[in-house]
Protein backbone atom coordinates (compact mmCIF):
# COMPACT_ATOMS: atom_id res chain seq x y z
CA UNK A 1 0.00 0.00 0.00
CA UNK A 2 1.39 3.30 -0.62
CA UNK A 3 1.77 5.86 1.89
CA UNK A 4 0.87 9.29 0.65
CA UNK A 5 2.95 12.24 2.05
CA UNK A 6 1.36 16.00 2.60
CA UNK A 7 2.68 18.68 0.61
CA UNK A 8 4.31 20.03 3.29
CA UNK A 9 6.40 16.92 4.46
CA UNK A 10 7.58 16.85 0.72
CA UNK A 11 8.34 21.13 1.28
CA UNK A 12 10.30 19.99 4.45
CA UNK A 13 12.35 17.23 2.71
CA UNK A 14 13.12 19.51 -0.41
CA UNK A 15 14.42 22.31 2.12
CA UNK A 16 16.67 19.95 3.88
CA UNK A 17 17.67 18.40 0.91
CA UNK A 18 18.66 21.57 -0.30
CA UNK A 19 19.95 23.41 2.79
CA UNK A 20 22.46 19.66 2.57
CA UNK A 21 23.55 20.86 -0.64
CA UNK A 22 24.25 24.04 0.34
CA UNK A 23 26.25 23.20 3.42
CA UNK A 24 28.61 21.04 1.00
CA UNK A 25 28.70 23.91 -1.14
CA UNK A 26 30.13 25.97 1.28
CA UNK A 27 32.66 23.25 2.49
CA UNK A 28 34.10 22.52 -0.86
CA UNK A 29 34.22 26.11 -1.76
CA UNK A 30 35.92 26.84 1.28
CA UNK A 31 38.47 24.35 1.04
CA UNK A 32 39.59 25.05 -2.33
CA UNK A 33 39.90 28.30 -1.93
CA UNK A 34 42.34 27.89 1.58
CA UNK A 35 44.37 25.24 -1.11
CA UNK A 36 44.81 28.13 -3.57
CA UNK A 37 46.37 29.77 -0.99
CA UNK A 38 48.66 27.41 0.15
CA UNK A 39 49.50 26.33 -3.68
CA UNK A 40 50.03 29.61 -4.57
CA UNK A 41 53.81 30.22 -5.83
CA UNK A 42 53.80 33.63 -3.00
CA UNK A 43 51.76 35.74 -0.71
CA UNK A 44 51.89 38.24 1.43
CA UNK A 45 50.31 38.91 4.92
CA UNK A 46 49.35 40.74 8.24
CA UNK A 47 47.96 39.45 11.02
CA UNK A 48 47.19 41.00 14.07
CA UNK A 49 45.96 39.82 17.57
CA UNK A 50 43.88 40.95 19.99
CA UNK A 51 43.70 39.04 23.68
CA UNK A 52 40.88 40.05 26.02
CA UNK A 53 41.54 41.22 29.24
CA UNK A 54 45.47 41.06 28.35
CA UNK A 55 47.72 43.62 29.70
CA UNK A 56 49.30 43.94 26.62
CA UNK A 57 48.39 43.84 22.73
CA UNK A 58 50.77 41.90 20.41
CA UNK A 59 52.16 43.92 17.37
CA UNK A 60 51.04 43.00 14.45
CA UNK A 61 53.20 40.69 12.20
CA UNK A 62 53.90 41.00 8.80
CA UNK A 63 54.89 38.40 6.28
CA UNK A 64 56.23 37.16 2.65
CA UNK A 65 56.56 33.38 2.10
CA UNK A 66 57.44 31.54 -0.89
CA UNK A 67 55.81 27.97 -1.51
CA UNK A 68 57.74 25.51 0.03
CA UNK A 69 60.66 27.28 0.76
CA UNK A 70 61.45 31.08 2.20
CA UNK A 71 59.51 33.17 4.86
CA UNK A 72 60.30 36.61 6.07
CA UNK A 73 58.39 37.88 9.30
CA UNK A 74 58.56 41.43 10.58
CA UNK A 75 57.24 42.76 13.52
CA UNK A 76 57.66 46.11 15.33
CA UNK A 77 57.14 47.85 18.67
CA UNK A 78 58.69 50.90 20.33
CA UNK A 79 60.59 51.80 17.31
CA UNK A 80 62.39 48.55 17.28
CA UNK A 81 61.68 45.92 14.30
CA UNK A 82 62.33 41.68 14.72
CA UNK A 83 62.80 40.01 11.39
CA UNK A 84 62.48 36.06 11.60
CA UNK A 85 63.89 33.63 8.71
CA UNK A 86 62.17 30.63 8.38
CA UNK A 87 63.49 27.60 5.85
CA UNK A 88 61.99 24.22 6.39
CA UNK A 89 62.03 23.71 9.78
CA UNK A 90 65.20 25.68 10.05
CA UNK A 91 64.78 29.76 11.19
CA UNK A 92 66.76 32.64 12.93
CA UNK A 93 65.82 35.91 14.46
CA UNK A 94 67.16 39.12 14.52
CA UNK A 95 68.28 39.96 18.12
CA UNK A 96 70.26 42.82 19.74
CA UNK A 97 72.88 39.86 19.93
CA UNK A 98 72.67 39.21 16.19
CA UNK A 99 70.79 36.73 14.61
CA UNK A 100 69.95 33.65 17.04
CA UNK A 101 68.23 30.19 16.18
CA UNK A 102 65.39 29.08 18.32
CA UNK A 103 67.11 26.36 20.38
CA UNK A 104 69.77 29.51 21.07
CA UNK A 105 66.64 31.71 22.33
CA UNK A 106 65.40 28.90 24.17
CA UNK A 107 68.54 28.20 26.33
CA UNK A 108 68.73 31.63 26.46
CA UNK A 109 65.52 32.09 28.04
CA UNK A 110 66.42 29.18 30.59
CA UNK A 111 69.78 30.72 31.83
CA UNK A 112 67.30 33.92 32.67
CA UNK A 113 68.92 35.71 29.49
CA UNK A 114 65.77 36.69 28.75
CA UNK A 115 65.92 34.82 25.03
CA UNK A 116 68.66 36.90 23.76
CA UNK A 117 68.22 40.53 23.96
CA UNK A 118 65.30 40.50 27.17
CA UNK A 119 62.42 41.58 25.32
CA UNK A 120 63.62 41.48 21.66
CA UNK A 121 64.64 38.46 22.45
CA UNK A 122 61.40 37.32 23.41
CA UNK A 123 59.46 38.93 20.27
CA UNK A 124 61.90 36.68 18.05
CA UNK A 125 61.14 34.05 19.72
CA UNK A 126 57.65 33.99 19.35
CA UNK A 127 58.05 35.14 15.09
CA UNK A 128 59.77 32.19 15.01
CA UNK A 129 57.06 29.80 16.52
CA UNK A 130 54.67 31.70 14.63
CA UNK A 131 52.71 29.62 11.87
CA UNK A 132 52.71 30.32 8.56
CA UNK A 133 48.68 31.15 7.80
CA UNK A 134 48.65 29.07 4.11
CA UNK A 135 48.90 26.27 6.65
CA UNK A 136 46.58 27.34 9.38
CA UNK A 137 44.12 28.02 7.06
CA UNK A 138 44.44 24.29 5.47
CA UNK A 139 43.99 22.98 8.95
CA UNK A 140 40.87 25.33 9.66
CA UNK A 141 39.12 24.65 6.62
CA UNK A 142 39.64 21.01 7.21
CA UNK A 143 37.91 21.34 10.98
CA UNK A 144 35.64 23.94 10.41
CA UNK A 145 31.97 23.15 11.07
CA UNK A 146 28.45 24.39 10.82
CA UNK A 147 29.72 26.79 8.04
CA UNK A 148 27.32 29.30 6.99
CA UNK A 149 27.18 32.21 4.39
CA UNK A 150 27.49 35.72 6.11
CA UNK A 151 26.76 39.23 4.70
CA UNK A 152 29.06 40.65 3.19
CA UNK A 153 30.74 37.52 1.03
CA UNK A 154 31.89 35.75 4.43
CA UNK A 155 31.21 32.39 5.58
CA UNK A 156 31.58 31.81 9.26
CA UNK A 157 31.30 28.16 11.75
CA UNK A 158 32.84 26.38 14.23
CA UNK A 159 36.36 24.22 14.85
CA UNK A 160 36.18 20.97 16.66
CA UNK A 161 37.47 20.69 20.23
CA UNK A 162 40.79 18.82 18.59
CA UNK A 163 41.43 22.00 16.77
CA UNK A 164 39.99 24.73 19.26
CA UNK A 165 42.80 23.39 21.84
CA UNK A 166 45.58 23.33 18.83
CA UNK A 167 44.80 26.70 18.05
CA UNK A 168 45.10 27.83 22.06
CA UNK A 169 48.49 26.74 21.70
CA UNK A 170 49.42 28.57 18.86
CA UNK A 171 52.74 30.32 19.96
CA UNK A 172 53.07 28.62 22.97
CA UNK A 173 55.77 26.02 22.25
CA UNK A 174 59.42 25.27 22.84
CA UNK A 175 59.43 26.41 26.42
CA UNK A 176 62.40 26.78 28.58
CA UNK A 177 63.93 23.26 29.03
CA UNK A 178 61.97 21.53 26.35
CA UNK A 179 58.86 21.51 28.25
CA UNK A 180 55.09 20.98 27.13
CA UNK A 181 52.64 23.88 27.85
CA UNK A 182 49.69 22.14 29.36
CA UNK A 183 46.91 21.11 28.09
CA UNK A 184 43.62 23.95 27.28
CA UNK A 185 40.64 23.14 29.09
CA UNK A 186 37.19 24.38 27.79
CA UNK A 187 38.46 25.27 24.46
CA UNK A 188 36.36 26.32 22.12
CA UNK A 189 36.99 28.23 18.66
CA UNK A 190 34.53 29.88 15.87
CA UNK A 191 35.96 31.36 12.42
CA UNK A 192 35.21 33.55 9.83
CA UNK A 193 36.61 33.46 6.19
CA UNK A 194 36.17 36.21 3.14
CA UNK A 195 36.76 34.88 -0.37
CA UNK A 196 37.83 36.60 -3.49
CA UNK A 197 38.23 35.46 -6.83
CA UNK A 198 37.99 31.60 -5.15
CA UNK A 199 40.88 32.00 -2.48
CA UNK A 200 40.80 33.43 0.84
CA UNK A 201 41.29 37.25 1.58
CA UNK A 202 40.83 37.61 4.77
CA UNK A 203 40.46 34.77 7.88
CA UNK A 204 39.62 35.35 11.17
CA UNK A 205 40.01 33.31 14.32
CA UNK A 206 38.76 33.35 17.87
CA UNK A 207 39.63 30.67 20.46
CA UNK A 208 39.12 30.87 24.01
CA UNK A 209 40.07 28.36 26.61
CA UNK A 210 41.31 28.07 30.35
CA UNK A 211 44.84 28.22 29.92
CA UNK A 212 47.64 27.57 33.13
CA UNK A 213 50.02 30.50 33.52
CA UNK A 214 52.99 29.86 36.46
CA UNK A 215 50.76 27.42 37.57
CA UNK A 216 47.70 29.64 37.69
CA UNK A 217 44.72 28.95 35.81
CA UNK A 218 43.52 32.21 33.58
CA UNK A 219 40.56 32.23 30.82
CA UNK A 220 41.78 33.72 27.65
CA UNK A 221 40.46 34.98 24.54
CA UNK A 222 42.34 35.54 21.24
CA UNK A 223 41.39 37.09 18.13
CA UNK A 224 43.46 36.68 15.09
CA UNK A 225 42.90 38.26 11.64
CA UNK A 226 45.25 37.29 8.68
CA UNK A 227 44.79 39.73 5.88
CA UNK A 228 46.60 38.29 2.46
CA UNK A 229 47.46 40.26 -0.49
CA UNK A 230 50.01 40.21 -3.71
CA UNK A 231 48.96 36.32 -3.41
CA UNK A 232 51.47 34.50 -6.35
CA UNK A 233 53.64 37.98 -6.98
CA UNK A 234 55.51 38.64 -3.77
CA UNK A 235 59.12 38.38 -3.50
CA UNK A 236 61.20 37.44 -0.49
CA UNK A 237 64.27 39.05 0.11
CA UNK A 238 66.56 37.54 2.92
CA UNK A 239 69.14 39.61 4.75
CA UNK A 240 72.88 38.68 4.62
CA UNK A 241 73.52 37.71 8.05
CA UNK A 242 70.25 35.76 8.38
CA UNK A 243 71.73 33.36 5.07
CA UNK A 244 74.74 32.91 7.37
CA UNK A 245 73.22 31.55 9.95
CA UNK A 246 70.74 29.37 8.05
CA UNK A 247 73.97 28.24 5.51
CA UNK A 248 73.00 29.35 2.27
Amino acid sequence: MKTLRSPLSLLTATLLIGATGALADITDDLKSAARKLADAASYSWTATTEIEGGQWTPAPVRGKALKGGTAVLTTERDGSTTTAVLQGTNGVASTDDGWKTAEELRSAAGAGGGGGGNRGGMRAGALLRNPLPAASLTRMADKARNLKAEDGGSMSGELTEDAAKEFALMGRGGRPGGQTPPEPRNAKASVRFWLKDGQVAKAQLKVSATMSFNGEDRDMVRTTTWEFRDVGTTTVEVPAEAKKRLGT
